[in-house]
C-alpha cells in the first residue's frame, strides 16, 4: 500500500502523476540528500494524509538522485506485516547483503554488526554462535547501527522508508536508535508517516519528530493554481479558474481525489468544465471509487461510522444525531470528522454546527458500499432518531421512504400522515402518495386505521386514478363521517370517471349519495352524477331523458350552484336553450365564493358562456380558474382549463395566445393525466396551427398517439373535427368529409347539436363542395343558420350565411355575405368576421364592384394581419392584388405594425408582468420576451415598459 492506494493501481498511475505544489518539500529533501553528500546526517518525516502525495515526493526524489557516489536503500512499511520482527530493516539491508562479495561482507560485519546480521538471517556466521533475536534487543539494535555506519563509511547513506506508521515494532525501535545517533553520519533518514492512523506507534514516531536534526514536512492541499497544472498534465489543455474552484471544493485539494476525478472525466470523454463534473457518479471511475474507499480505510473506525452516518442522514444534519447513529459520543464524533475534514472528504458548514461533504459524489460512494439491508435499517434508525431530536415530520419521513419494509409502527404513521398532509398543501400529490403507501402492511391487507386507506385513495386520485378508485372502495363501507364520507364520495366518482367508468360513477353516485346527511352536500353528489352522465353515451341518454334541468334556482349556496352549473354545462350545447344556460352560468359565476366552490362546476359554467357564443366573458372565468388551480397542483383541471381557454381565445381570433394556452396546458400537465381528454387541446391546436399557416405543425399534433379509450369520448369528435378540416386544407377533401361526417354523427349522438359547439358542420360543407356536391353544402349551412338563429349565436350564424353564401351567386351571394357581416358586427369573434372580409371582398369584385371590392379586402387584410392568420392574410392580398390593387406595404411604425406575438407580449407588459412571468405564461425563453419588447419600443416609439399603457389596454384579450 503507499498512502492508501493498492499498490498495483499505485504503480500503473505514480509515472503519470504530476507532483505539484511541492517544491518546497522536494526542496527540503534535497538539501538533507546534499548535507549528507557533505558529510552531515539528517531526518526528515513528511506527514499527512492519504492522498497528499508523500510516497510521491519520496519517489521523484529518488528517481533524480544520481546513481554513482551516492547509496539508496529504500522500504515501505506494511500493515500486513507488521507482526513480523524487523521486516522494514530486511527490504533495506537484505539486497545489499545478497549481492556483497567477501570482502566487502567482511568491512560491513565489523564491530558489533555481526551481531544485527546473525539476527537478521537467522544464520550462524563462520566461528560463530547464532544468538536468538529476543535474546539481543539492544545488541541487535547496536549492532544494525554499526552495520549503517560502516556502509555509510563507503558511500553516503539516503535511507527511505515510506509508511513508516505501518512499520513492525523492531524496525521502528532502530530508526528511532539510528535517528538518535545521526549527527556526523554521512546519511539522510527520509520517512513517510500517515496522520490519523490509529495504528501508527505515535511514540517511536514522535520520538524520531523530536530529534534536534529532523525536520517534519507537511504538505498542504493543492491551490487552486496546482490543480490547474494537474488538468493540463491529465487533459493537454487548460480549463477556466471556475473549474479549478469546483475540483478544490470537491476534493478539498487532495491530490490523489483531484488526479482521481480528473481521470474519470477524461476516460468518459467528457471536458474538464463544471458542467461535466455534474454528470460523475458513484459509478463512474474505477480508480475515483477506490480512492475514496482508500482514504476512508485509512481511517480510524470513528471516522468511517461517522463518515457512513453523515452519508445516510445527509448533508446539514445535526452533528448530535449524527453522532448517536454512528455509536459515538459527541467527542469523539467531532474528531472524526475533522480527520474526514482533513483527507478532503467534508467540510463545515455555519462554523462547525452542521457538516457536509464536499461532494454529492462521495456520499454517493459510500452509501453504494453499503448492504442495502444495512442501508435501510440505518435510515430506519435515523428516522427514529430524528423524530426524538423534534426534525419537521417530512424530514423523518424522507428516512422512512428510503426503507425497504413497511413502516407500520404508531410513530411511523404519525408522521408519514403528517408529511403527507404537509406534500398535499405544498402541491406535492406524488410525495404525498409515496409517503402514504409505506404505511400499508406489506400483506396486501389494509391498515389498521382506515383513515390511513382514505387518505392515500384521496392523494392518489390525481396520480394513480385506478389505485385511488381501489383504495377508496375498499374504504367506502368503513367512513360514515358525513364530510369525510362526502369527499370519499366524490373523489371515488371523479376517479371512475378518469378510469372511463363513466356508467359506473352515475350508479355510485344514484345509490350513495342519498346516504350523505347534509341536503348541500346531496345535491353537490346529483350535479357531479350530472356531469359523469355527460361522459357515457348510455347514462346521458337517460339523464337527458329523466333529468328535469330546472336551471333557473338563484344558486345561494354551493349545491345549488352545482347543480345549476351541471345543467347548465348539459343545456349549453342545446341551441334552444343556449342563451338561458349563458344566464344561468353567468348567475352561478357572479355569486362563487373563492374556495368553496368547486373549481369543476365554475369550469363547467364557463364553458357554457363558451358555447353560448360569449368567449370574451368564457376567458375572463377561465382565467380566474387558472390562477386559482395554478398553485394547487390539480393538474388536470388546470390542463382543462388551459385548453377551453385556448378555445374562447381561439373563438375571439388571438391565435398566438390560443397556441400559447394549447402549450400549456400540452407542456404542464402530462400525458398520463390527460387520459381520455387529451384529444380536446390538440384539436384546438391544430385549427389554430392552419389559421398561423403552420401546416407542418398541425399535421404533426394530428400524428400523436391518443389513449384507445379516447375514442369512446366527446372530445374525440372536436378531434374529428380538426383532422378533417386539416386534410381539406391538404387538398385532401374525401378523406377531409370522412372525418367530418363521422364527427357529426357523433355529435348528435352525444346530443351536442348546437352550431356553435363546434365547426364540423362549415368544414364538411366545404368538403361537399370541393366534390362537387353544393347541395349538400346549402343543406348544412341552412340547418346551422336555422338553429343558430334560434339559439341567438351570432358567431355560429355569420359563419353559417358565409357557408351558405358558398352555394349562391351574384346578387343573392352578395345578400347573404353582408347579412353575414351585419351580424358579426361589434362581435368578439374577429377572426370569423375577418373571413367574411375577405369572402365578402372577393365577391364584390365578381360582381364587378373593384373600388367596393379593394375597401373591403383592405380591411380584411389589415385584420388578417393583426391576428396573425397567415393564410387568410395571403388569401386576403391575392384577392386585393387581383382588384388592380398596389402591394401594400407592412406598417412599420404603431400598434398597427405589431406582430401578434410582439402585441400580446406588450400587452402583458403593459399589465405589469415581469420578463420572467411572461416567459413562463407563454412558455417561451426570457430572451424572446427581450427581443419582442424591444421591437414594440421601437414600433411605438416609447422608451421602455410604463410608456405602454398609453397604447394597450392591460384586460384586453385582443391586439
Amino acid at each position: 500500500m503507499t498512502d492508501g492506494i493498492p499498490t498495483d493501481a499505485f504503480e500503473c498511475q505514480r509515472d503519470r502523476l504530476t507532483l505539484v505544489n511541492r517544491e518546497e518539500e522536494l526542496s527540503a529533501l534535497s538539501a538533507l540528500v546534499q548535507d549528507a553528500r557533505a558529510g552531515s546526517g539528517g531526518i526528515a518525516l513528511l506527514e499527512g494524509v492519504v492522498g497528499i502525495g508523500k510516497s510521491l515526493l519520496l519517489h521523484r526524489l529518488v528517481a533524480a538522485l544520481p546513481t554513482e557516489g551516492l547509496q539508496v536503500l529504500e522500504a515501505r512499511g506494511d500493515a500486513l506485516e507488521r507482526d513480523f520482527p524487523f521486516g522494514v530493516v530486511r527490504q533495506l539491508f537484505e539486497p545489499l547483503l545478497a549481492t556483497a562479495d567477501a570482502p566487502q561482507l567482511t568491512r560491513l560485519l565489523s564491530c558489533s554488526a555481526r551481531t544485527a546480521a546473525q539476527a537478521l538471517s537467522g544464520e550462524t556466521l563462520p566461528g560463530d554462535v547464532m544468538v536468538p533475536t529476543e535474546d539481543m534487543s539492544y545488541a541487535v539494535l547496536h549492532g544494525l547501527y554499526w552495520f549503517t555506519c560502516n556502509l555509510a563509511a563507503e558511500a553516503p547513506l539516503v535511507i527511505v522508508v515510506d509508511d513508516a506508521h505501518c512499520a513492525d515494532m523492531a524496525s521502528l525501535r532502530f530508526l528511532t536508535h539510528l535517528a538518535r545517533r545521526i549527527e556526523g553520519l554521512p546519511v539522510a533518514l527520509l520517512l513517510s508517516q500517515r496522520t490519523g492512523d490509529e495504528a501508527t506507534d505515535a511514540a517511536l514516531l514522535g520520538d524520531i519528530a523530536g530529534q534536534p536534526l529532523c525536520r517534519v514536512l507537511r504538505p498542504g492541499p493543492l491551490t487552486r493554481h496546482g490543480i490547474g497544472r494537474l488538468v493540463k498534465t491529465v487533459f493537454g489543455r487548460e480549463a477556466d479558474a471556475e473549474f479549478h474552484q469546483a475540483c478544490l471544493a470537491i476534493t478539498g485539494g487532495n491530490p490523489l481525489l483531484v488526479h482521481s476525478l480528473l481521470t474519470v472525466l477524461r476516460l468518459d470523454g467528457r471536458p474538464p468544465t463544471v458542467d461535466g463534473l455534474q454528470y460523475i457518479t458513484a459509478h463512474d471511475g474505477a480508480f475515483l471509487h477506490e480512492a475514496v474507499r482508500a482514504v476512508l480505510r485509512s481511517q480510524p473506525e470513528s471516522a468511517s461510522a461517522a463518515a457512513r452516518a453523515l452519508a445516510v442522514m445527509g448533508d446539514d444534519a445535526l452533528p448530535e444525531v449524527c453522532a448517536r447513529l454512528a455509536g459515538l459520543d459527541d467527542a469523539t464524533h467531532l474528531a472524526a470528522l475533522r480527520a474526514l475534514r482533513a483527507n478532503g472528504l467534508v467540510s463545515e458548514v455555519d462554523d462547525g454546527r452542521t457538516w457536509s461533504f464536499n461532494h454529492g459524489l462521495i456520499r454517493e460512494i459510500i452509501v453504494a458500499d453499503l448492504p442495502p439491508e444495512q442501508l435501510a435499517e440505518e435510515h430506519r434508525r435515523a428516522a427514529r432518531l430524528l423524530l426524538d431530536a423534534g426534525a419537521r415530520a417530512e424530514q423523518v419521513a424522507g428516512h422512512l421512504l428510503l426503507t425497504t419494509r413497511p413502516a407500520t409502527e404508531d410513530w411511523a404513521v404519525a408522521v408519514l400522515r403528517e408529511a403527507a398532509r404537509e406534500a398535499t398543501f405544498r402541491g406535492a400529490p406524488a410525495l404525498a402518495v409515496d409517503l402514504l403507501r409505506r404505511c400499508l402492511p406489506g400483506d396486501g391487507q389494509p391498515p389498521e386505521d382506515i383513515l390511513v386507506l382514505v387518505e392515500l385513495g384521496l392523494a392518489e386520485a390525481g396520480v394513480d386514478p385506478q389505485a385511488s378508485v381501489r383504495h377508496l372502495q375498499a374504504a367506502l363501507e368503513h367512513v360514515h363521517e358525513p364530510s369525510l364520507r362526502f369527499r370519499l364520495l366524490s373523489s371515488l366518482a371523479s376517479g371512475l370517471v378518469r378510469c372511463g367508468q363513466s356508467l359506473q360513477a352515475v350508479r355510485l353516485l344514484a345509490e350513495q349519495a342519498p346516504t350523505v346527511r347534509d341536503a348541500d352536500l346531496r345535491r353537490l353528489l346529483e350535479g357531479q352524477r350530472l356531469m359523469a352522465s355527460a361522459e357515457d353515451l348510455k347514462s346521458l341518454a337517460v339523464t337527458l331523458r329523466e333529468y328535469p334541468f330546472d336551471i333557473s334556482r338563484p344558486g345561494t349556496t354551493p349545491g345549488e350552484r352545482a347543480l345549476i352549473a351541471a345543467g347548465a354545462g348539459l343545456c349549453s350545447v342545446r341551441a334552444d336553450r343556449a342563451q338561458e344556460s349563458a344566464a344561468a352560468a353567468r348567475r352561478v359565476l357572479e355569486s362563487s365564493v373563492p374556495g368553496v366552490d368547486s373549481p369543476f362546476f365554475l369550469t363547467t359554467a364557463a364553458t357554457a358562456l363558451l358555447y353560448a357564443g360569449l368567449p370574451g366573458e368564457a376567458d375572463a372565468a377561465f382565467q380566474r380558474i387558472v390562477d386559482a388551480t395554478r398553485q394547487s397542483q390539480r393538474l388536470l383541471l388546470y390542463g382543462l382549463c388551459q385548453a377551453l381557454r385556448a378555445e374562447a381565445h381561439y373563438r375571439l381570433g388571438a391565435l398566438s395566445e390560443a397556441l400559447a394556452a394549447t402549450r400549456s396546458a400540452l407542456n404542464v400537465v402530462p400525458p398520463s393525466h390527460w387520459g381520455r381528454t387529451l384529444a380536446l387541446p390538440v384539436a384546438t391546436q391544430i385549427h389554430a396551427l392552419i389559421d398561423s399557416g403552420d401546416l407542418a405543425g398541425a399535421d404533426a399534433a394530428a400524428a400523436q398517439a391518443f389513449p384507445a379509450t379516447s375514442l369512446d369520448t366527446w372530445q374525440w369528435n372536436e378531434f374529428l373535427c380538426a383532422r378533417g378540416r386539416l386534410r381539406l386544407t391538404q387538398r385532401d377533401p374525401k378523406g377531409a368529409l370522412v372525418d367530418l361526417l363521422e364527427a357529426g354523427r357523433r355529435q348528435r349522438q352525444w346530443t351536442r347539436t348546437s352550431p356553435a359547439v363546434s365547426s364540423w358542420w362549415f368544414w364538411a360543407g366545404r368538403a361537399h363542395l370541393a366534390l362537387g356536391a353544393p347541395g349538400a353544402t346549402r343543406e348544412l349551412a341552412e340547418e346551422a343558420v336555422e338553429r343558430a338563429r334560434e339559439g341567438n349565436l351570432t358567431d355560429a350564424l355569420g359563419a353559417g350565411l358565409r357557408l351558405l353564401a358558398t352555394t349562391e351567386s351574384g346578387a343573392g351571394k352578395l345578400g347573404t355575405l353582408e347579412e353575414a357581416l351585419s351580424v358579426l358586427d361589434g362581435s368578439p369573434a374577429r377572426l370569423e368576421r375577418a373571413h367574411a372580409l375577405v369572402d365578402y371582398g372577393s365577391t364584390l369584385q365578381a360582381c364587378g364592384r373593384t373600388d367596393a371590392a379593394r375597401e373591403t379586402l383592405r380591411q380584411g387584410l389589415d385584420l388578417a394581419y393583426a391576428l396573425g392568420a397567415a393564410r387568410l392574410h395571403t388569401q386576403a392580398n391575392d384577392a386585393l392584388l387581383a382588384t388592380g390593387a398596389r402591394p401594400r406595404r407592412v406598417t412599420s411604425s404603431g400598434v398597427e405594425s405589431l406582430t401578434p406575438s410582439e402585441a400580446q407580449v406588450a400587452r402583458m407588459a403593459a399589465g405589469g408582468g415581469t420578463n420572467r412571468e411572461i416567459a413562463e405564461e407563454l412558455f417561451v425563453t426570457q430572451r424572446t420576451v427581450e427581443q419582442h419588447l424591444t421591437s414594440v419600443y421601437r414600433k411605438v416609439g416609447v422608451s421602455g415598459r410604463r410608456g405602454l399603457g398609453a397604447f394597450f389596454d392591460p384586460e384586453s384579450t385582443a391586439t
